[in-house]
């Protein structure tokens, strides 16, 4: 695949996303920008937060896990769709019935200042850890395709792809980014769609000998219920599936921002229960296209990478398919991949302006675009240099580094929350920072002893739950005496 295609393909789909970011966000207030003035329809919401949920992270990564782990990912998602039902009903009337423009606002309104801005900070941390590494993978593609190629450095590669994100989110926030993620949305469906299409007929399969060729793969093996050590033991996957979903989206202000765009709770509760749904098709989509992947590679003799992360980009861009295969998995690479930036940019914004600077409550409308602007600028500079970072450091599984710093950054967060609906009493406010960074260095020590301490089992993503109950413990500690 050549470097000029490559560039058509990614220019001619941003003069449609410019286009649809440019007639949605043109008339975008700090509202609009923040909370997409609560306008936003529940069903557009719930397609579009499918491309953001989605990553290209996932897109890269679930199709190369079949090889090592089956489909018990699944098992995790299943998991997921459990958590968007207990979001639906717990905490979005909770944060449609305070009016929040930032959900850690809620922190500061049930604990303190020093809370408030705790949760704030290791929102910050997480999502910009999370977002950068996702974006990664989609610098490490086109270095490979396009900018290698044309002997242009790592740091350019970079500039252009944290650019082209902080271009199109730059005026209308959540009001622009509702569309131009249901746009993306379709266009990743479509392009895993087509892929399928395309690789099974290369292999000669019609529709019933796919799912039948798929079925009696070693690889399609879904649930494991044996062995409680293994990483992929159900009741690990499942529970660590329902307490992710709730710390990374509904105590995340990037996936929440759209959600309570919506214009009521009951709207914000449809859109939340149908992209749980969702969720799971999609997925399942991605570990089949997995399957697919390996048998061509099986059948063609054909060595592939060691990292289960390179199969798909080396099979889809190195010639074994038409060049149609190519084109569909940057169009799917990139709508996936910038739609989690995208959003994770907006949410950074919003989050660092609202929660750290608080500027919305000392400033006039005018001072307050003009802040916004100005940390929309810092936060992709910031996003550039982590990713410039990860570049050095890159040694591992990315789905795997996600998952695992999302178990560490968001435990504090889904402790302090579970505390905060549960548990009436007041704390002692400013010693919950203490508290949040104790629980991480906690869980980390017992994560690396595991199986010293506890015969053998080994944490998997579970940890998050261990991380959210030391935190929990902590701020019961933390309870005011009478």
């Amino acid at each position: 695949m050549t470097p000029i295609l490559v560039l058509t393909a990614i220019v001619a789909y941003f003069l449609v996303l410019f286009g649809v970011s440019h007639l949605s966000g043109r008339k975008a207030d700090n509202a609009g920008f923040f909370s997409g003035n609560r306008k936003s329809p529940w069903y557009i919401v719930a397609f579009a937060t499918i491309g953001a949920a989605i990553s290209g992270v996932t897109f890269v990564s679930v199709p190369g896990m079949v090889a090592g782990s089956g489909f018990s990912y699944l098992q995790m998602v299943l998991g997921f769709a459990v958590g968007q039902f207990l979001i639906a009903f717990v905490l979005i009337p909770l944060f449609y019935k305070m009016n929040l423009t930032s959900i850690y606002e809620y922190l500061e309104n049930r604990f303190g200042i020093s809370t408030y801005k705790t949760g704030a900070w290791f929102f910050f941390v997480s999502k910009m850890l999370g977002a950068s590494i996702r974006l990664f993978i989609v610098c490490v593609v086109l270095q490979l395709l396009v900018f290698e190629p044309l002997h242009l450095p790592f740091i350019l590669n970079i500039v252009f792809t944290v650019g082209i994100v902080w271009i199109y989110t730059f005026r209308g926030g959540v009001k622009s980014l509702i569309w131009t993620d249901s746009l993306k949305t379709f266009c990743l469906i479509v392009s895993v769609g087509l892929c399928i299409y395309y690789i099974a007929k290369n292999l000669g399969l019609d529709f019933g000998s796919l799912f039948a060729s798929i079925r009696d793969s070693e690889m399609s093996k879904t649930f494991f219920f044996d062995d409680a050590n293994d990483k992929r033991f159900f009741w690990k996957q499942f529970l660590a599936g329902i307490f992710t979903v709730i710390a990374t989206t509904g105590l995340d202000q990037d996936m929440m921002q759209r959600t309570l765009s919506c214009k009521n709770p009951k709207d914000s509760q449809k859109n939340m229960i149908t992209g749980g749904v969702l969720q799971i098709f999609i997925n399942l989509l991605f570990m089949m296209l997995g399957v697919l992947l390996y048998t061509f590679a099986a059948k063609n003799s054909v060595a592939l990478p060691d990292k289960g992360d390179e199969v798909f980009p080396f099979l889809a861009t190195q010639g074994f398919f038409p060049v149609i295969v190519s084109v569909l998995f940057i169009i799917g690479l990139i709508s996936a991949a910038y739609a989690a930036a995208g959003s994770a940019l907006t949410a950074l914004t919003t989050s660092f302006t609202v929660d750290i600077l608080e500027s919305p409550k000392k400033k006039t409308e005018k001072e307050v675009a003009t802040i916004r602007k100005k940390v929309h600028i810092g936060m992709a500079v910031v996003m550039g240099l982590v990713i410039f970072v990860i570049n050095l450091l890159n040694n591992a599984s990315v789905i795997d580094t996600v998952y695992k710093l999302a178990s560490y950054t968001y435990g504090p967060l889904l402790g302090m929350f579970v505390f905060g609906i549960f548990i009436k009493k007041p704390v002692r406010d400013k010693w919950v920072p203490l508290v949040a960074i104790a629980s991480p260095v906690l869980s980390f020590v017992v994560d690396i002893h595991s199986k010293a301490w506890f015969n053998g089992y080994e944490f998997s993503h579970e940890r998050l739950i261990l991380n959210a109950a030391f935190t929990f413990v902590g701020l019961c500690i933390l309870i005011k005496k009478k």
